[in-house]
This record gives C-alpha cells, sequence and structure tokens, in this order.
C-alpha cells in the first residue's frame, strides 16, 4: 500500500458534546501546539503524569514536545482535545509490527495508543470520546488493533477501555495489565456510542433549559425592545433562578432595571451565569460571544438577526458565531430565535418573545420558525393546554431537532413531542432518534416547504431536494405522526397528551348519522385498524343516549378504543 502523504487531515476535526453536556473540539495535533503542549502537561498532576509514563515524568524534554507534535498522519497520529482554545486531552497510536517495535505498512495492522487528560476534565466523558475518533482514523489508515498498557491502579483509564463495546483481550504482563482492541466496529460498540452522544447532548440541551442563572445581553434602560421584552417575560414568568440584565451602554450608576441587578457586561456580574440570551445587533454579538465565555456561561440564545437569512455576509457571521461559542464549550440557540421555554416548577422561564408565559403540561415544542412557533403557542394557549418546554431555533446553526429528540426521549415530565421543521439537516440520525423517541411516547412533525424543496437561508445544513413522498415514508419508517398544518399538529398534540394509547387496534364507532359512521369505518381501514360495525343512534339521540352507548363500548372487552361521531340536532 502506497503512504499517503503528510498533508494536514482537516476531516479529522470534529466538535463534540461531553457527558456534562459542554463542547470542545477534537483535532489532530501539529507543530504549531508546541506550546500549547507544554501549558497543557504542567496543568496535570503528578498522579496522572505517572500512569502515562509508569514513572514520575515532571515536565516534557524539548524532544518529547516533537515527538508528540510532529506525525506522519498515517502510522503516527496524535489528536488533541480543546477547549477554550487550550489543550485539555491528547491521544496518540503508534503502528507497531508483531515484535511491538515501530513499523508501517499495510502488512502492519497494530497500533499502541495512550491518552493523557487533564485532571481538571476527567470525568467529562473525554477519553472516550477521544477513542471513539482516534479508533475511525486508525480505521481510515489501515489499523484493525489497538494495545494499550495502563497500570493496575489506573481504573479509570481500564474503564474507558473496558466499556468502549469493541472485542478485546486482556493480560497482565510485567506489572502493568494489557488490552488489546479489535477496532472493527460491534453492535455493542455502536450502541455504547450512541448511547454517550444521547446522554451528552440531552444534557447539553437540560443546561439550556434549566440554568440557575440567566443574563439578558441588550436591554435598554427605555421601555420595549426585544432585550427588555424577554426580561420582563423571565420576571413576569416567576424565574426560579438569579436574574441579570446587560448592556455596555449602561451609566455606572445604573445599578438595575425593573428590579433586575444590572451590569455593563457579564465579566462585572458578582455571580455566575448559566445562560446568556443575546438580543444586540449582529455585529456587537462576538464581543458579547467572548465576555460569556471568558466567564464561564455555558450557552447561548441568540435572539440577533442579521446572519445567514441576510445572505453570503451574514452566513459567514454565523459560522463564526458558533465557531466562538464552541471554543468556550458553548452551545448556541438561533441566531434569529424567538426564545425558549421550561415551565418546570424548580426552573419557571420564560426566555422568549411569547407574550404570554405558556400553561405547564406534558407537551415538548421544537419549531425552527419564529412566526410558527407564535402561532402554535397562541393555539395551545386558546385550547388550555400547556406545555412541558419549547424551543425556537431560528437559523438552528448549532441546536437542533436532533438534540430536542434526545432531550425529550429522557424528560419525564414530557408525554408527547411536537416539532415544526423546515429542514432535516441529518435525516438518518434524525431517522434513528425519531424512532426510539416514537417508541416510548409520540412524536408528531409538521414538515414545512413540502412541495417547493426549498428551505430558508439562514439554516445551517446542505440545500438538498428531498422529494415529499420520501419525508413521508421517512417519516412512517420512524413511527412519526405527520400533521399537515399547524392546526393538526395542535389537536394531535392535545389528543396525545390527554388520551392514553390504544391496547390495541380494533375501534368501536358510534354517532347519530350512518354516514359519518361508515366514513369513519373506511378511515379505520386505511389506516390498518380493525374498525367494529359502526353503530348508529338515529339523529333523534339525545345526549343520555350517546352517554350509555359510549360507556357500554368502553366497558366492552372486544373493543380498545371509541370514535364517537356527531351532527348538531335540528330544532
Amino acid at each position: 500500500m502506497e503512504k499517503p502523504s503528510d498533508a494536514y487531515p482537516a476531516h479529522w476535526e470534529a466538535d463534540v458534546v461531553l457527558r456534562d453536556g459542554g463542547t470542545a473540539r477534537i483535532r489532530p495535533m501539529t507543530p504549531g501546539d508546541a506550546g500549547r503542549l507544554v501549558s497543557f502537561y504542567e496543568q496535570v498532576s503528578d498522579e496522572s503524569k505517572y500512569y502515562r509514563f509508569f514513572a514520575p515524568y515532571p515536565r516534557l524534554s524539548d524532544r518529547d514536545v516533537h515527538r508528540f507534535t510532529h506525525h506522519d498522519y498515517v502510522d503516527r497520529v496524535g489528536l488533541a482535545m480543546t477547549a477554550g482554545g487550550e489543550i485539555i486531552a491528547t491521544v496518540r497510536y503508534d503502528r507497531i509490527g508483531p515484535d511491538g517495535r515501530a513499523a508501517s505498512g499495510a502488512a502492519a495492522d497494530e497500533a499502541e495508543v495512550a491518552f493523557l487528560v487533564q485532571d481538571a476534565h476527567q470525568g467529562r466523558g473525554v477519553a472516550s470520546a477521544l477513542l471513539e475518533h482516534i479508533a475511525a482514523v486508525a480505521r481510515e489508515r489501515g489499523i484493525g488493533r489497538f494495545a494499550a498498557e495502563v497500570l493496575p491502579n489506573n481504573r479509570k483509564m481500564i474503564k474507558v477501555f473496558t466499556d468502549a463495546g469493541f472485542t478485546q483481550r486482556r493480560s497482565f504482563e510485567d506489572g502493568a495489565v494489557r488490552l488489546t482492541l479489535d477496532l472493527e466496529p460491534t453492535e455493542q460498540s455502536l450502541a455504547v456510542q450512541r448511547g454517550r452522544e444521547q446522554r451528552a447532548e440531552a444534557r447539553s440541551v437540560q443546561r439550556l433549559l434549566a440554568p440557575g442563572s440567566v443574563a439578558v445581553v441588550g436591554v435598554g434602560r427605555e421601555e420595549g425592545g426585544v432585550g427588555r421584552s424577554v426580561l420582563r417575560n423571565l420576571v413576569a414568568g416567576g424565574f426560579a433562578g438569579r436574574l441579570h440584565a446587560v448592556n455596555a451602554a449602561f451609566a455606572p450608576d445604573v445599578t438595575e432595571i425593573d428590579g433586575v441587578p444590572a451590569a455593563r457586561s457579564v465579566g462585572e456580574l458578582a455571580s455566575p451565569v448559566d445562560l446568556a440570551v443575546v438580543a444586540v445587533p449582529a455585529e456587537r454579538v462576538p464581543e458579547v460571544v467572548e465576555d460569556c465565555g471568558e466567564h464561564g456561561v455555558q450557552g447561548l440564545v441568540v435572539l440577533s438577526a442579521g446572519y445567514a437569512e441576510s445572505g453570503p455576509e451574514g452566513r459567514a457571521r454565523q459560522r463564526e458565531l458558533v465557531r466562538r461559542a464552541r471554543r468556550y464549550g458553548m452551545r448556541v440557540i438561533g441566531p434569529n430565535a424567538f426564545g425558549i421555554v421550561n415551565t418546570a416548577d424548580a426552573v419557571r422561564l420564560n426566555a422568549s418573545l411569547a407574550p404570554a408565559s405558556p400553561a405547564q403540561g406534558r407537551i415538548g415544542l421544537f419549531t425552527q420558525s419564529g412566526a410558527i412557533g407564535i402561532a402554535l403557542l397562541a393555539g395551545l394557549h386558546r385550547r388550555g393546554a400547556g406545555l412541558s418546554s419549547f424551543i425556537s431555533a431560528g437559523n438552528r446553526a448549532d441546536v437542533s431537532g436532533n438534540d430536542f429528540l434526545q432531550y425529550c426521549y429522557e424528560d419525564p415530565d414530557t408525554d408527547v413531542v411536537l416539532m415544526y421543521l423546515e429542514s432535516i439537516g441529518n435525516p438518518r440520525k434524525f431517522t434513528r432518534l425519531a424512532r426510539r423517541t416514537a417508541a416510548e411516547k409520540p412524536v408528531v412533525v409538521v414538515k414545512g416547504a413540502r412541495h417547493s424543496g426549498t428551505m430558508p437561508q439562514g439554516h445551517a445544513v446542505p440545500a438538498i431536494r428531498v422529494p415529499d413522498a420520501t419525508v413521508s415514508a421517512l417519516l412512517r419508517q420512524a413511527g412519526v405522526v405527520r400533521a399537515g398544518t399547524v392546526t393538526e399538529l395542535v389537536d394531535a398534540g392535545i389528543l396525545l397528551a390527554g388520551q392514553p394509547l390504544p391496547a390495541g387496534p380494533r375501534v368501536a364507532i358510534l354517532g347519530n348519522s350512518e354516514s359519518l359512521g361508515l366514513l369513519t369505518y373506511d378511515a379505520c381501514l386505511t389506516e390498518g385498524l380493525r374498525p367494529l360495525p359502526p353503530r348508529d343512534l338515529t339523529t333523534s339521540a339525545t345526549a343520555d343516549d350517546f352517554r350509555a352507548a359510549l360507556e357500554q363500548a368502553l366497558h366492552d372487552p372486544g373493543c380498545d378504543a371509541v370514535v364517537v361521531t356527531a351532527i348538531p340536532g335540528v330544532a
């Protein structure tokens, strides 16, 4: 096999969500990382260094630094995980032959692998994420097995290897545990990866929806304006955590707005902030992101417009927004978002532009359109239905419907998931997540742009034209209920949130119109149900007649569900 070039493999770069919901970047190590590597190593404890090198190793020599930063990306590969631009963990492999010495070529299909994770970031799933990525890189380069030597006391690292789900062998040699992992994916390894992904992405959304403190950045001193409206809604909704109003234009003597502590920057606040709601002009967002990232903010809801929906310049601005946020481990809802809501008693978060705080309920709602979000919230409010959570993702440059499905899958406060989607960025992943979620709780979707094949310009996904029939088949195979309109979406959500699932397909039909009964009978057959012959109560049926017939049908052991049809009586 001809050895590939030493060109930098940019396709190995990836942003990952960690166990605690924060984000980090994985990328190949380069010679330019020498200074960062030395700084990283200085922050690693003596114990972790000992576990890595099997001996006291207080500092890296110049030769070590050169070896760990210079790779051919074939036989010797090193990956770094970074947060805030600094290295927090490394992993490397070196191809070896049957004699355990350095080797190259297709005949040498084994490599030694080793990790080092900064102590402050241990327990976040860093090593597990790095193992997944370095294993994929190794397979790409023709390596089929990893070998690792681990000290017996390094139980955390041993657990990373044993929990990965790869076929493995273990032996004890010269005072160390030797592990050999076959890198061919197994059903168990894929399940482990998807489980890690699910927990991490769900946790990242949970951090956004259940913050202990919120700062609204861009609150004006005068009434009105987006920032002031969001702050007012947070106060009116009774947010259970700490609130802060931030605006760089505040005079030094401004200490509060609407009774909320005020400051000119997040850095000036005396207490930490979990979530920042950003409502400043797009050109000022980068400085806000830096301020938030430097002071430990965990997530952003960006209401500001002027991004990919406005053209090529805005699209570049949107990519830079996400890059800056991920550099600090923050996830982003938006830009051009309408806001988020969590009605749980312990949170009571209405960080949105919704004029009225939604009532508490069992429906989780995700929309890609602020206007549709307003219509859905209004429709649910008119019908007296409540929500558990709501996300209007706007351009969904980062947090998407797939992330929301991960969250709702394990959220005990959500019984039904409603989604308005204008695009499906990763159809394969969406189908997998929707199928799993729909097996536990109903998922109902309205798909916009059904026939035009277009999507709003702001969406950060490839513009793929998918026929509507294909979308319908995809949703059907995933067990998703497809609604045709937002009104149908509301109707289905209210029905499913208030009704248990039938025990089987047998349906009783009763009503005061024989024609309506026959139409209902045909509709049930079309949907694969087993309807019983319709019972016609005739047009003279009274309310008592309906009540008696319904009670009889509900107590019939041969019936799983009842459909009641009715035409108004004629005086």
